[in-house]
């Protein structure tokens, strides 16, 4: 789900060339986002898990950055599909995630334009950004902080939700409890 080279580069601000495309690693990153210390474990799947694995990473993340080449059209069509997987999956809970098209620094090679990169974030109901691992263009780093407040927001509305559900269930059985006692 993520490109390698994007994670390092946000992780490091360097580019690698050379990696193994199969490996699949973790990192520990801390960032401070709007003045609040945040704690990341981003998992970089390399794309190569089958599909027991890539259910299984989908249930560990909280977020997700989906990264597509945008000289490669066949990436670009897999980003839907996977999004439909992250829903069902994670359902009944909406799916927090941004869109990456990578490799901005190719444009003469671009085959899928910016404008359907917006069209697809809008249908997918997330943020977009264009960047380059390899030269650093576009706002890498805003693209993960922003899936970081996104997973923080989401946190807060279902927060709220719960306690106020929970309270009513309370109130209930308190007046349940009432009406058996003056009965």
């Amino acid at each position: 789900m993520f490109e390698t080279a994007l994670v390092v580069r946000f992780l490091t601000k360097r580019f690698i060339w050379e990696y193994d495309p199969t490996l699949e690693s973790t990192y520990r990153h801390q960032a401070t986002i709007d003045d609040e210390v945040v704690s990341m474990e981003i998992l970089d799947t390399a794309g190569q898990e089958d599909a027991i694995q890539k259910e299984g990473h989908v249930r560990w993340g909280e977020g997700f950055v989906l990264v597509y080449d945008i000289t490669d059209r066949g990436s670009f069509e897999e980003m839907l599909p996977l999004k439909n997987l992250l829903d069902e999956v994670k359902k009944p809970k909406n799916v927090t995630l941004i869109l990456v098209g990578n490799k901005a620094d190719l444009d003469h090679s671009r085959q899928v334009s910016t404008e359907e990169g917006e069209k697809l974030a809008t249908e997918l109901a997330c943020a977009f950004y264009e960047c380059s691992a390899c030269t650093g263009e576009g706002n890498i780093m805003e693209a993960f902080y922003e899936l970081c407040r996104e997973v923080r927001r989401r946190k807060m509305v279902q927060g709220k939700t719960r306690r106020r559900s929970s309270t009513t269930h309370v109130k209930q059985a308190i007046n349940k409890m009432l009406t058996k006692i003056s009965s």
